[in-house]
């Protein structure tokens, strides 16, 4: 089924602020809470399920301004991962995903595992994943890497897991106990009293902060971190077809935790350098070519850049200013796979600024001549151009 429009799911216009996206988010989380669909139908638990996941997807991609913004520009198709853009994939998430990663927008009454949907609770079921931390870098392209992709190797500083204790923090990899306090499950069980009832809801340990175990003797190399300082060498393909400010997402190559887990994401932002003789207007590209009048009366042969080198084009005699020539598929591809763009050549005359005596005498013997002076239709044409170029 094809998916809806996130602002749709939410209920918000696109111009919905941070506060308005938190508060439909809020209304639909409640309304369609496992707790609020005891005595329903199976069929009715599971629609609501799966209203539940869909407003917490929607939320959790407009909620944030790099996802919202690549949401706004693609759409669905910049979420789904094709050509290296990132995504929500809500698909793949547990209710337990949703309920720890939007904990802070109902407090601690929705942190933890819920048995409302599908019949069976979940309480205690797992222990905290440490996630690492994510690095973010700066890579600057062309137009020309825009056009074709390109595959970079750069440098990257970042923490890794410590050999010798295998990101554990303790001498060995081995020398630690289990916590007593939460018995190695990383989580304490709390009751609380809510708008739905009595709820339960896990929190982390305290005492061991949820890692489940507490270390005895810490390792030397790491000082019981479980982390090192690095410099790996990362290889990073970067799709055609990208624009200045959009943000891949390559997993697993960010900071490592502390004491072992997922190690979090490297977040590439595209800074797109301007071209000193080539203008982009999204998958377009835009030439403005200045010719002599001579050219402009007679015709001729001129060279102009593109993308991929020189490109001859035809000037037409009685050539007007403002007249658009078009380089088909001599733009740039889409994300999406959409096609290519054109190429539109916009010419200008010069007018000279300085004449020598015979230059001079020459021009004014055509001042008079009807066929020097432009007609009303003329300039209707010109205007006409220039309005839609434009547009």
């Amino acid at each position: 089924m094809e998916k809806r429009d996130y602002y749709e799911v939410l209920g918000v216009a696109k111009t919905a602020t941070a506060d308005e996206l938190k508060k439909a988010y809020r209304k639909k989380a409640i309304q369609y809470h496992p707790d609020r669909q005891q005595g329903k139908s199976e069929a009715e638990k599971k629609e609501a399920e799966d209203k539940f996941k869909e407003a917490a997807e929607a939320y959790d991609v407009l909620s944030n301004p790099d996802k919202r913004a690549r949401y706004d520009q693609f759409g669905h198709a910049g979420m789904n991962g094709a050509g290296g853009f990132g995504g929500f994939g809500g698909g793949g998430m547990s209710m337990e995903d949703i309920f720890s990663h939007f904990g802070d927008i109902f407090g601690g009454a929705f942190g933890g595992g819920f048995g409302g949907f599908g019949g069976s609770s979940r309480r205690g079921s797992r222990r905290r994943q440490n996630v690492g931390d994510d690095l973010r870098i700066t890579v600057h392209v062309t137009l020309k890497d825009v056009a074709h992709g390109l595959t970079k190797k750069i440098k990257i500083p970042r923490y890794t897991a410590c050999k010798t204790c295998n990101g554990t923090g303790a001498e060995n990899g081995t020398d630690f106990t289990t916590c007593s306090a939460c018995n190695g499950s990383g989580t304490q069980i709390r009751t609380q009293q809510t708008m739905f009832g009595v709820m339960q809801s896990e929190t982390v340990c305290p005492n061991c902060h949820g890692e489940g175990k507490i270390i005895n003797h810490k390792c030397k190399d790491c000082g019981g971190e479980g982390i090192v300082k690095s410099e790996d060498v990362v290889t990073i393909n970067i799709p055609a077809g990208v624009a200045h400010g959009n943000m891949l997402r390559m997993q697993g190559k960010g900071n490592a935790p502390r004491h072992g887990g997922i190690p979090g994401d490297l977040l590439i932002v595209i800074a797109e350098d301007k071209d000193p003789e080539l203008i982009r207007d999204e998958n377009n590209i835009i030439y403005n070519l200045m010719i002599d009048f001579p050219t402009a009366v007679f015709g001729g042969k001129v060279e102009v850049p593109t993308i991929d080198g020189m490109a001859r084009v035809t000037i037409e005699p009685g050539t007007q200013p403002g007249k658009v020539l078009r380089l088909k598929g001599k733009g740039l591809p889409s994300p999406n796979y959409y096609g290519t763009g054109d190429e539109y050549i916009n010419i200008s005359v010069y007018v000279p600024e300085q004449l020598n005596k015979a230059e001079r005498e020459a021009i004014e013997k055509l001042r008079d001549s009807e066929n020097i002076k432009p007609s009303e239709e003329t300039k209707k044409n010109i205007f006409q151009r220039m309005r839609e170029f434009f547009q």
